[in-house]
């Protein structure tokens, strides 16, 4: 199998890389090697296809766009580590179910090496330690391929989850590593971010490349 580019893109605003997945996607052919952007955002809600406003309860002065993913609302900002998975699991015969699992368990792995237990749910996508949330997870297939990816909670102000119900849920509550006793930096972090996921999509290696602009 082909190894897994790996893009770092540090921060950036939110419309602008979520044009360029929608790009990448439209513009791949059976030959494209996969790639994972690594990004944090400016402060940003985001609110999937059915995603259903009265989640927002008082977004205040950060902005709200409206997007292709699946699932209702996020939010996004400094100190989470955002990892876009631009996959053809057609390619890799994975379907979309099975994605998602494994990307899951490629989190609870990162997160057990910091002695933080964690989990799945079937009802609700994402990564839970206890009750609270600490990553959320959002795809979008076309053609075959995915982009848009998980958000995983390191070190940022949780202030802005209190504005909406996270990914439709009221009350839920939502948690970081660096409140967990693991790391308060996200560049301490990804790699081994990226290390489980080449591990669990199967694939022979990484290739890294920085990219700021």
């Amino acid at each position: 199998m082909q190894s897994l580019l790996i893009r770092q893109l540090g921060q950036q605003d939110y419309e602008p890389i979520w044009r360029q997945m929608q790009q990448f996607t439209d513009q791949r052919d059976a030959s494209t090697q996969d790639e994972v952007w690594l990004v944090e955002h400016s402060p940003v809600f985001t609110l999937g296809m059915n995603g259903k406003p009265e989640h927002l309860l008082s977004p205040g002065d950060i902005p709200v766009i409206k997007i292709d993913r699946g699932g209702q609302v996020t939010y996004h900002g400094p100190g989470q580590l955002v990892a876009y998975l631009l996959i053809d699991i057609k390619r890799r015969k994975l379907g979309i179910r099975a994605m998602v699992e494994k990307i899951e368990q490629a989190i609870i792995e990162l997160l057990a090496d910091y002695q933080i237990e964690a989990r799945g749910r079937r009802d609700a996508p994402g990564v839970y330690v206890g009750d609270s949330k600490i990553a959320a997870l959002g795809l979008r297939v076309r053609r075959g391929c995915t982009y848009h990816g998980l958000a995983l909670n390191v070190n940022m102000d949780l202030e802005p989850f209190q504005r909406i119900n996270p990914c439709g849920h009221k009350g839920m509550q939502v948690t970081q590593t660096s409140e967990l006793g693991g790391p308060s930096d996200i560049a301490t972090i990804a790699p081994g971010l990226c290390n489980y996921l080449a591990q669990q999509l199967d694939y022979n290696g990484l290739e890294f490349v920085e990219q700021t602009n």
